[in-house]
């Protein structure tokens, strides 16, 4: 196709508003060519049906995007090809089998009257304070950092810096950070759970820091890089993704008073809801970990060629109103969700069952503690996080 590439993303992320132009690309043709700030062009697939082929198809390589110097990309690093975000089954299956046990229903069962102790304390703490207060430090980030830093075995109180580090290391252009910062903050992750994977080393412990060790010394199916770049995936996304999705549910809540009022009159609609705002929400500034077609594939009305980058967004999936009736409204009474909010295929997010009980204690406890819960400020002063791959509001002032 001798078409240009479009710019991607389409636009800077505007809150929590998707970009009208997916819904155009969506009502065209599906896919269209274009150019991020890094790599090579890409297809982007919008449409629900191409993206769920794409994340589910061995026919689209995940491992064949990486490792080249051109995937196309957001940020400037991306993960390298021996992490299990880059990887194509049997390896991939491998890494997900070592920390799958941490994540069984039974397992995050176990866990349920923990994490409602940690948000009761965080609410304790809040009541305390007084209102106004910043929802993000004081109950958004530190409820799923204290949850998967325990999971892990790690010391809480490191929590700000590996915070820090997890931001530069996942700037995109527009946050100012240089080339030399991205790197060094992505190598200082890396060097703090490598020195924590040696102390669960001398002393043992039944944690997902223990299991791992126990994988690389005792049976033998991790490599020392495995190893740390399997802590590494486990805090980044088990503590960054839900603290960002705690924060957007609540902004989504507080400027939907009649969807928060539901959730007041009828508490156990808080699961579906949560499931409803994972598929309404676009968490990603734009869309990142591309596959690659190992042979010739027709996604739509579109021959995608063999050897050609696709980025399947899953935000757009997820506005298609092809599978979802009226997909541009909040609703949380939809009986058919059958969302992407936390992927599909192989690499669907491993921890996407502790995320959503963790949303689903955090919304219900915020709600019934503050049965007056308002924004201390106006939404238009809310201001949301620039430069990253996520997004969230920076700070989150509330009222009660």
């Amino acid at each position: 196709m001798s078409e240009e590439p479009r710019s991607y993303p389409f636009s800077e992320p505007d809150r929590l508003n998707l970009d009208p132009a997916y819904a155009e690309v969506r009502e065209a043709q599906g896919l269209v060519r274009v150019k991020l700030p890094f790599g090579r062009p890409a297809w982007l697939a919008t449409r629900y049906e191409d993206v769920r082929l794409v994340l589910g198809d061995p026919r689209f390589s995940r491992a064949q995007a990486v490792g080249k110097g051109d995937e196309p990309s957001l940020i400037p690093f991306g993960p390298g090809p021996d992490t299990i975000v880059a990887m194509d089954p049997p390896e991939h299956t491998r890494l997900r089998r070592v920390v799958a046990k941490a994540f069984t229903m039974r397992r995050i069962d176990s866990l349920r009257p923990w994490v409602q102790k940690i948000v009761d304390d965080l609410l304790d703490e809040m009541e305390k304070h007084g209102s106004p207060i910043d929802l993000v430090e004081s109950f958004a980030r530190p409820q799923p950092g204290m949850t998967i830093f325990e999971l892990m075995g790690i010391p809480y109180e490191d929590r700000p810096k590996v915070q820090k580090w997890t931001d530069i290391a996942l700037s995109t252009l527009s946050a100012g950070y240089t080339r030399d910062e991205v790197l060094e903050a992505a190598a200082s992750i890396r060097a703090y759970l490598a020195d924590q994977l040696e102390i669960r080393r001398n002393d043992p412990k039944d944690d997902l820091l223990g299991v791992l060790v126990s994988a690389r010394d005792e049976q033998d199916r991790l490599t020392e890089q495995e190893m740390v770049n399997l802590g590494v995936a486990v805090v980044v996304t088990g503590n960054e993704t839900t603290a960002d999705q705690i924060t957007n549910f609540t902004y989504l809540l507080l400027t939907h008073p009649q969807h928060m009022q539901e959730l007041r009159d009828n508490p156990g609609l808080v699961p579906q809801a949560v499931e409803e705002m994972l598929r309404y929400t676009p968490l990603l500034a734009g869309t990142s970990f591309p596959r690659v077609a190992t042979e010739d594939v027709v996604l739509g009305e579109v021959l995608v060629r063999a050897g050609d980058a696709v980025l399947p967004s899953m935000m757009s999936a997820n506005r298609d109103g092809s599978v979802f009736a009226n997909p541009d409204v909040l609703d949380f009474h939809r009986e058919d969700n059958p969302h992407l909010g936390t992927g599909h295929g192989v690499h669907r997010c491993l921890g996407a069952q502790l995320a959503k009980m963790e949303l689903e204690i955090a919304l219900s406890s915020l709600l019934k503690r503050f049965p007056q819960l308002r924004l201390a400020t106006a939404p238009e002063e809310v201001t949301f996080r620039k430069g990253t791959l996520q997004r969230a509001p920076q700070e989150l002032l509330i009222a009660w």
